[in-house]
């Protein structure tokens, strides 16, 4: 059982939901970014998402692309963000790390050696989102090859046929893109994304991940009242950029745990 499905596991047995914050590595500064997933374990955080920098962030609104060009202007790349990895692994064998970034890095690394160098640094998913899954088989094979989960998107616009093929290769949890867009953008409508996450759920056992619209601890709670975690990102980059280095690990802390309470809300 991989870490990721095992957190899932401990949560469905305690009646909770995932909380899944994601910032970008190297964001503010290469040097916070293992302090802050380690801040983001602490607050209440379950799996931490880590962005992998890249030149051209087709799916990210204004606001990760902001954290994209701070990380980049201090040149942190694939290899710095498997270093971080390993270096949060020292002090935390549990929390799983998923990355997510482009196809772009891993092609220049080549994705054998990827999904290798991923597991060695103690990487338990992968998220690519311009690696489409009709086209990724030999990835996939790649990846689970190094016990490592495969994580897809899911959009409002996915047809059947496609989510079928799609939850067929995933592992750990599917990801619901609640919106159409980038990240970050518009408003919530809870009664349609829970009809598309029950719609889902008919076509897979897998958790069930909400995310790229999730604002506030009220929409925080709305969608873990529908689904089995809840992802925010670019609310926590907001956080990240409107902090000092003095109060940012607080300031973070802070919003996650706020985020964990309205969470945990749903049991009650």
């Amino acid at each position: 059982m991989s870490r990721i499905q095992a957190t899932f596991a401990t949560l469905k047995s305690q009646g909770k939901k995932a909380l899944i914050p994601y910032i970008t590595a190297g964001d503010p500064h290469p040097k916070h970014t293992v302090a802050l997933m380690h801040a983001l374990v602490q607050a209440g955080s379950d799996i931490i998402e880590l962005g992998v920098p890249f030149s051209d962030p087709m799916a990210d609104g204004p606001v990760i692309q902001r954290a994209t060009e701070r990380a980049l202007v201090h040149k942190v790349g694939l290899g710095n963000v498997l270093e971080m990895v390993r270096e949060f692994r020292l002090t935390d064998g549990d929390t799983p790390v998923v990355l997510m970034g482009y196809a772009n890095p891993i092609e220049a690394m080549g994705q054998g050696r990827f999904a290798e160098r991923a597991h060695e640094a103690g990487v338990d998913g992968v998220l690519i989102v311009d690696y489409p899954p009709e086209e990724c088989q030999e990835f996939v094979g790649l990846l689970k090859a190094q016990q490592l989960d495969p994580i897809f998107l899911l959009s409002p616009t996915s047809e059947t046929s496609r989510v079928d093929m799609i939850v067929h290769q995933a592992g750990g949890f599917v990801y619901y893109v609640s919106l159409k867009g980038v990240t970050g953008s518009k408003n919530l409508d809870i009664a349609e994304v829970g009809a598309k996450v029950q719609a889902i759920r008919g076509r897979t056992d897998l958790p069930i991940g909400v995310g790229f619209g999730v604002r506030d601890a009220a929409t925080a709670r709305a969608v873990a009242d529908v689904a089995d975690a809840v992802v925010i990102g670019s609310r926590m980059i907001q956080e990240i950029e409107n902090s000092s280095e003095e109060n940012l690990l607080s300031n973070v802390a802070q919003l996650t745990q706020t985020l964990r309470a309205a969470i945990d809300d749903i049991q009650k």
